[in-house]
This record gives structure tokens, sequence and C-alpha cells, in this order.
């Protein structure tokens, strides 16, 4: 691979130097790890004084322990991981969380098992009608109780009718072990990162339902975090860090030539350890969902957007949370917006982009249409988390701490 940075600046070398020059990140086996990877291995972040050291985790609540223990500085994080842990129901003691910047949208998947398939099951109202006429409960899986996966696969469920708390059963899985649940009989379907769900269509032993994009064009998903203690011990560091990652992101958007040595990059044992058959395909927007049908999807997995997928909108964090309250994880309604401020680093990024020549806008929210018609623009979130006709709102869930 070759890449195009524009080289060190003045300030790596003055008083705007990071403080912190190694940084431990993690990330999970996921194509859209993609960034971290490029920016660690191609040269993209020692023209800003750091050394990416790559730390490979095992499931997303491995990752947020080492996230939070400080073993990791930071990490290719799920959204809805870091604004679990910073609401206190993440699985860890409270702990405030920072939003760097965002690092992907779109290119998750839902999948369901060829057991489905040979029965028929092979379009929404199809599932609807078995699922709500039989009696065996169907299990799905997804990746973190409060995870991107998790939101993905509820949403889409109810946007069909179906409760995804009532009417089937749902269990955790990390990423890289899916496919074999799924082929071992233990799921009936999952909702996961690529490139699983590509690997379980190649493999023949499951069939793509529907992709998060069909669900939320351009959707928020995997973000660059850390604690907040981080952000305030080593402000130069998180900025280098995000500046680094912009380049990294942008690089791999120059072209298809890029996109693809990508994808061979990260097919290699120490990142996804997948064949490249299985990352490249999606990874440049090509689907095919395992029902003979083929398409080049507009709203694939991308990672810059000149500077669109990377700004850490308000409305993006505030949408996890209505969806916490939406499925009881919250008892009640948080302060949205000030906690979003809080999670949410707009000013850090703003600087880091500015200096790299990405737009930054003005605008901290966005607006965006989803499956069911609804719109969401973080002008109303508590309306907006009390207007579904499937929910779980409860007051009698845990009692949390107010943040």
């Amino acid at each position: 691979m070759t890449q195009t940075s524009i080289g060190p600046l003045a300030w790596v070398n003055g008083s705007d130097a990071p403080e912190k020059s190694a940084i431990n990140l993690g990330f999970m086996a996921l194509s859209d790890c993609a960034s971290v990877v490029v920016a660690a291995t191609q040269g993209f972040a020692q023209p800003y004084g750091l050394t990416l050291n790559l730390k490979r985790q095992s499931s997303w609540a491995n990752l947020r322990d080492n996230l939070v223990s400080g073993e990791l500085d930071a990490a290719h994080s799920l959204y809805g991981l870091i604004y679990a842990v910073h609401l206190g129901i993440g699985g860890v003691a409270p702990t405030d969380m920072a939003v760097l910047m965002g690092l992907n949208q779109n290119g998750q998947s839902l999948n369901l098992s060829h057991g489905l398939q040979s029965l028929g099951v092979t379009g929404p109202e199809a599932l609807d009608r078995h699922v709500h006429q039989t009696r065996a409960r169907l299990t799905f899986a997804q990746t973190f109780p409060t995870g991107t996966h998790a939101m993905w696969l509820y949403y889409w469920l109810a946007s069909q009718g179906i409760h995804p708390l009532q009417d089937v059963d749902s269990v955790v899985v990390p990423p890289p072990q899916m496919v074999a649940h799924l082929q071992a009989g233990r799921i009936d379907g999952f909702c996961v990162g690529e490139p699983w769900a590509a690997s379980a269509v190649q493999l023949n032993i499951g069939f793509t339902m529907a992709t998060s994009q069909t669900i939320w064009p351009d959707h928020p998903e995997k973000v660059l975090g850390c604690t907040r203690a981080f952000v305030e011990q080593y402000p130069n560091t998180a900025r280098a860090l995000v500046m680094a990652i912009l380049e990294a992101s942008r690089f791999i958007e120059e072209s298809p030539e890029n996109r693809r040595s990508t994808a061979q990059l990260l097919s290699a044992a120490e990142y996804l350890d997948a064949p490249i058959s299985c990352i490249e395909p999606r990874f440049l927007g090509d689907y095919d969902d395992g029902l003979g049908n083929r398409w080049q999807d507009p709203h694939a997995l991308r990672f810059h957007g000149d500077g669109a997928v990377n700004l850490p909108y308000l409305s993006d964090g505030m949408w996890f949370m209505t969806q916490f309250r939406r499925w009881g994880l919250l008892r009640d309604d948080p302060d949205y917006l000030a906690v979003a401020r809080q999670v949410q680093q707009l000013a850090l990024y703003r600087d880091a982009a500015s200096a790299v020549g990405v737009p930054v806008g003005t605008e901290d929210m966005r607006s965006s249409q989803l499956i069911d018609g609804k719109v969401w623009d973080g002008s109303d979130p508590a309306a907006y988390a009390q207007s579904f006709k499937l929910h779980a709102l409860s007051n009698n869930a845990p009692l949390l701490a107010r943040r």
C-alpha cells in the first residue's frame, strides 16, 4: 500500500506535541476496523508523533474492560458501548467516556439460517408469520447488549411487527464466532458486521435478510472511543490520534484500488484472519444475499465521506440513548443533549479535522428517516423514545445513576 500523508506538522515537536507517543489501540476483527489498522500500519501515525500498537480483542466485553481499566488507551468501539458505560448500563461501574470521532457508517447485516430458508422464511412477512404462528421460539444473536448490532436487530424486528424482547430470544456472541454458532444450529440468525455475514453466505449456511443501511441509510456505527480521563490527561495525543485516523480514512476512500489494498491488508492473520473473498466484495459495495440477488449498494460501508462519516454528531449519540430508553435499559429519560455534549468531543474533533483539511461544518445535529418512516433529528429525544408502538418502556427497571 502507498499513502499520501501531508507529512509532519510543526506542532508535533512544539508545545502541542503529543503527551504520550505510544498508544495501545484496541480493535475487533471486523471490516470496519480498517481505518485504525491503516493508520497504524501504513505510515499515517508517525508524522503526528505517534506509534499505534494494535491490540485485537476477543469480544466487545473484553474491549470494554480493557478500555475502562486503561490497558487500552483508545479503541474501535461500538457507539452503544461507549454510551452504556458512561450511563452505568454497560456491565461495569459508570465511567466518564468520550467519542473522539466516527469511524464508519453502514455495513452491518442481519442473516438468517438455511433452516429457516428451507421453511420458506426468506422475507420479512414470512418471518413475521413464522414467529407468531410457530410455538418454538427463534434465537437471534447480537454482539453486545447495548451495542449497535443489538439496536439494529431490535429496530428491524420491531419494524416488521416482531417484538425483539417478547417474541424471540436474544443472545450475545462475539463477532468472529457468529458463523460457527449459526452452523451448529445454536442460533437461527444474527446481526453482525462484515466479513462474518458474507462468510455465512459464502459457506452456504445462511443468507442476508437485511442490511443495516436499509434500516437507516448512512447510520452511525463504530467510533474511536476512550475514557474522558484519557482526553483530559492527553489532549494533544487525542487530537493527533484523530488526525492520523482521519488521514487513513480519507486514503481508504480515495480510489477503488485503495479499498482493495485495504481489504487485502485486513485479511491477514493478525487482523481479521479471513479470506479476501469474504472481505473485498462487500467492502466495495458488491452484495450477494445468498438468495440469488446481487446489487451494488449505494450505502455500503464507508469511512470518510469528506468528513461526514467522522463528525461525532450530538444527534447520533442521542439516538442510541433513545433506544436504551425504548427497550427498558434506562428507567427514565436522561438529559439527552447534556450527556451527548459530555461524550461527543466535537471541539477536539473540529480542531483536528481543520488541521488536516477535512470540512467540519457548523451543524451538531443531522436528520434521517429510518425504515419505519420515523424521522430522527435530535429535536425531541424524550418524545421520540416514547413514540414507538413496540417497546419495553418501564419505570421498574433498575435505577441507574443519572449522568
